[in-house]
């Protein structure tokens, strides 16, 4: 709310004295910036931890909320409708053609791979168990399940009514047995 304040206060003195230099037009856009990520929720704002991390692949990228090109231009996209924590955890990112495509190499992962999710204090490793085609009518794979679950897509190249899709399922616990 403050950041929204400021852009307010400036706004109205830019606008008054018809500040029409460099320094003003810089002043509108940093704010504008700085709006934009109150309005949206970013994570910046919000000081948490939303990361995914796929060693295989090495890639480590940091979650947003949605799935919008904005998003998707900037992040991995979260399902709105899918949990954050528990059950079925929907994630969504460009592989090829944006500015970042950090789904470009999610077809070399094979079952048994792992990925690890990290949300604020809530961290757990799964391992890959399907990779599969899938129709981009097909959303299904989101639905809610008791399993815990990540479910990765992206596009298939060249094939626009198809999806890649990565699930992977939670990584038991390895009980230390004594010997």
């Amino acid at each position: 709310m403050f950041a929204i304040s400021i852009f307010l206060t400036m706004q109205i003195f830019i606008k008054n004295y018809h500040i029409d230099n460099e320094i003003g037009q810089e002043i509108m856009k940093n704010t504008n910036i700085e709006q934009d990520r109150v309005l949206k929720g970013d994570n910046l704002e919000k000081n948490e931890i939303w990361q995914i991390e796929i060693p295989k692949i090495s890639l480590i990228a940091n979650i947003a909320e949605g799935t919008t090109k904005e998003i998707l231009n900037q992040y991995v996209g979260h399902f709105e409708n899918t949990s954050v924590e528990h059950g079925n955890i929907g994630l969504a990112a460009h592989n090829r053609g944006y500015e970042v495509n950090y789904f470009a190499n999610l077809k070399q992962l094979k079952e048994g791979d792992e990925v690890k999710y990290t949300h604020n204090d809530f961290q757990k490793i799964y391992l890959v168990e399907k990779c599969k085609i899938i129709k981009d009518t097909d959303w299904d794979v989101l639905n809610e399940t008791e399993e815990n679950m990540l479910t990765l897509i992206t596009c298939v190249e060249n094939e626009p009514e198809y999806r890649r899709c990565i699930q992977a399922i939670e990584k038991e616990e390895e009980m230390n047995n004594e010997r």
